[in-house]
């Protein structure tokens, strides 16, 4: 086995999303993932106590980032706007692989009740980091709140969009997370 080999964090989930796609979360074992990705047991614990956390692999990461666009937006900006910069941070950080694996994390979640329940965890997980970049730039609690929840939403929808488009060259997440962030604002306005 290669468990030397650089990339075994990101080969391990690219295993996992294949093994669950092909045979289901539960009847895919961590020692399955492992051989897949071609490392130890061992290894796979190292990066991750369990094979729930394969596909929110990067959350904290993710959390951070739309955090700090939050913190770097101008003083100037609308709660709204504020979350528009940290949905073009934490893009940045989305690469292919993300693209790639998209529709194949969503099929696995839809089809596990464990894999749902651990990603609204990471979607409140995400809406609190948001709300906390918000609430210390001096936003009004209730507003920095439903600002962070539009973004989540924004963030997921775009993602999903991102994931199914056509590829093009220099096809960014942003411009998804984006236009699905104008689409809810739009919404929102129009509730009245």
């Amino acid at each position: 086995m290669g468990r030397w080999e650089p990339g075994a964090r990101e080969r391990l989930v690219v295993a996992a999303v294949e093994l669950f796609t092909e045979q289901g979360y539960d009847d895919t074992t961590v020692a399955q993932i492992a051989e897949r990705a071609g490392v130890t047991k061992s290894t796979f614990f190292r990066h991750f106590p369990d094979k729930r956390e394969l596909l929110v692999a990067g959350q904290e990461a993710l959390s951070t980032l739309l955090a700090e666009g939050i913190a770097v937006a101008p003083t100037d900006a609308s709660a709204i706007d504020a979350v528009a910069s940290g949905l073009e941070r934490a893009s940045a950080m989305m690469g292919p692989a993300n693209r790639d694996l998209g529709p194949r994390i969503r099929a696995a979640v839809a089809a596990s009740g464990e894999l749902q329940e651990r990603d609204a965890l990471k979607s409140v997980g995400m809406a609190a980091a948001m709300s906390e970049a918000l609430l210390q730039r001096g936003v009004a609690k209730p507003v920095a709140h439903l600002a962070a929840e539009m973004g989540v939403l924004a963030f997921k929808q775009g993602y999903a969009h991102w994931s199914e488009a056509d590829r093009g060259d220099d096809d960014t997440l942003a411009p998804y997370a984006l236009a699905a962030l104008a689409d809810l604002r739009a919404a929102a306005s129009a509730l009245g």
